[in-house]
């Protein structure tokens, strides 16, 4: 508590007694934007760091060498660790839809659909701003398990087809205007990240267009949320963040090219499209 009284996140108002501050109202459960899920401590993150040399030695991930498996088969097969972490992904999600709504047109799409979109959190705020969208929701079926409360929470099941399985099997994904990948390619190996990429292509149209919101590498030394997230995933899923050089390199393996890059107050949104073939003479 001292040391976070000294960076004004509480303030010491006698010895040993702390009293909020403006910084730490949004950790309190009943505020109107409470941030309080999106720092849980999990056992099985925290087990994982104790392993962060062997990812400085080798570059896997720390959270595989601590617990013998990915993270991801790990939270599927703890429905409790699986559920709190989930709860402090919808947290941070409040607080990107306000960022990204703003930013972008949605309303030009027909059909959303969310790859990797957890429980529908983030769709459902674009399609409650969205009147004429309708969304489709793809994730692991532990996942999307607890989707429909969230979608009839805003009234918008009869707009919002889910759909539970993994971007990694070759059943190709359902044809829709745009394919929105938020905070999923940052957690995977380029090996895992081009195959996501081309599963999505697989089932684009010619005009489809793929939008990634993740954080992003900057050249440099000034502060970029890209630069604590990239730490992140490669400690606990054997990811990271990525520049856009990087994801040229990686886009363009998967027939797209990235066509517009529009910053927002939190993350930036990745626009990206078919590669035009050359028509042979």
């Amino acid at each position: 508590m001292r040391a976070l009284a000294s960076k004004q996140i509480f303030a010491e108002v006698s010895p040993q007694v702390y009293a909020l501050t403006p910084l730490a109202e949004p950790l309190r459960s009943d505020h109107p934007r409470s941030v309080r899920a999106a720092y849980p401590l999990l056992a099985p993150e925290i087990i994982g760091w104790s392993r962060l040399d062997h990812t400085l030695r080798t570059g896997e991930a720390a959270f595989d060498r601590a617990h013998g498996k990915g993270f991801w088969q790990y939270m599927a097969e703890h429905p409790e660790d699986s559920q709190r972490f989930d709860a402090s992904q919808q947290a941070v999600t409040t607080r990107e839809l306000r960022a990204v709504l703003p930013a972008y047109d949605w309303s030009q799409f027909r059909r959303i659909l969310d790859v990797g979109g957890g429980n529908g959190a983030f769709l459902a705020g674009i399609l409650a701003e969205s009147p004429s969208t309708h969304g489709i929701l793809f994730d692991q079926p532990h996942v999307v398990a607890h989707a429909h409360k969230i979608l009839t929470t805003h009234n918008l099941e009869q707009r919002c087809e889910i759909i539970a399985g993994s971007f990694f099997d070759d059943t190709v994904l359902p044809t829709a205007d745009a394919y929105l990948l938020k905070r999923v390619l940052y957690a995977w190996s380029d090996e895992h990240t081009l195959a996501i990429l081309r599963q999505v292509r697989r089932s684009m149209a010619d005009d489809g267009r793929l939008l990634l919101i993740e954080p992003l590498v900057e050249f440099g030394d000034s502060f970029s949320w890209g630069k604590l997230y990239d730490m992140l995933l490669v400690a606990m899923s054997g990811g990271g963040a990525r520049s856009v050089n990087d994801l040229d390199r990686l886009f363009a393996q998967a027939d797209l090219r990235i066509t517009r890059i529009t910053q927002t107050p939190m993350l930036p949104i990745v626009e990206a499209r078919p590669a035009p073939h050359v028509r042979e003479a």
